[in-house]
């Protein structure tokens, strides 16, 4: 005999006392976005997915001329575009989580307005969309290490914990700007300007190590300063150090716009239908 699936009551008070729980029921709508914004992003493209790969390289190759031929400056012991590659994943990551995570809500307004289920689950789902396409940049990275005869370190063993930095930096921040497009529409266009001026006072393009010793905590306070010098650290091994003072400060900022950023989304969920 065929039992019915077990129902779903909403009642007051019932979101706030197992959203978390939701979150893990609602885990196949999490797919479902997942899933359709990386086909809608290369759809009826010419190459498709490539576009993944041609935005970072592009942005390495300008990077490595720029700062590795004409202002010539120092590559900790290895070659140029590998240096600034090992900056480039992290940064595209938190740049295209930034876009995609703050114009989230926005985009699925009709399903935010017409059922229920946690909020949260999309710009997380838009994240994770950013995520994957580091995944692929990540391909590039090889490459240039075979083309160089490039090995790294016991230091990749650490990878992992400063993805989870970068993961952590970017749903943080992200969370922050979709709740906050919801109300003020004007962070549309706030967030480009954002992604743009945080390429260049984000150590991608060079080394943190050439900031006068002076200076390093005061630059520190960009929270992605920790996250890209931990994958150089992670990645290059080598001559790549961190300045552990600075990389601690950031961390800390990366912590509290992390949770401040959870708790500031709970705060604003419950309007979202009505504002949206």
């Amino acid at each position: 005999m065929k039992t019915s699936p077990p129902e779903l009551i909403i009642e007051a008070g019932r979101t706030e006392r197992q959203y978390w729980q939701d979150l893990w029921r609602y885990r196949e709508l999490f797919y479902t976005l997942a899933w359709r914004d990386i086909a809608v992003r290369y759809k009826q493209t010419a190459i498709g997915i490539a576009w993944a790969l041609i935005r970072p390289f592009l942005t390495m190759v300008v990077f490595t001329v720029v700062f590795g031929k004409l202002a010539n400056l120092p590559s900790e012991g290895v070659p140029y575009p590998i240096l600034v590659f090992a900056g480039m994943l992290p940064w595209q990551f938190f740049s295209t989580s930034l876009s995609s995570a703050s114009d989230s809500l926005i985009a699925n307004a009709n399903l935010i307005s017409k059922v229920y289920f946690p909020r949260l689950v999309v710009p997380t789902s838009a994240v994770v969309t950013s995520f994957v396409d580091f995944l692929i940049s990540g391909m590039i990275m090889l490459g240039l290490m075979a083309w160089y005869n490039f090995l790294p370190s016991w230091h990749v063993i650490t990878l992992p914990f400063f993805i989870l930095i970068a993961f952590m930096a970017s749903m943080g921040a992200g969370l922050w700007l979709c709740s906050l497009n919801v109300k003020y529409r004007d962070f549309r266009y706030i967030v480009p300007f954002i992604v743009q001026f945080g390429l260049y006072i984000s150590p991608v393009g060079f080394s943190s190590n050439v900031v006068p010793e002076k200076w390093r905590l005061l630059y520190s306070i960009n929270p992605m300063v920790s996250v890209i010098d931990g994958f150089r650290w992670a990645i290059l091994g080598g001559e790549s150090t961190i300045f552990l003072p600075g990389f601690l400060l950031s961390l800390l900022l990366v912590i509290i716009i992390f949770i401040t950023g959870i708790l500031y989304f709970r705060k604003m969920e419950r309007t979202f239908a009505d504002v949206i």
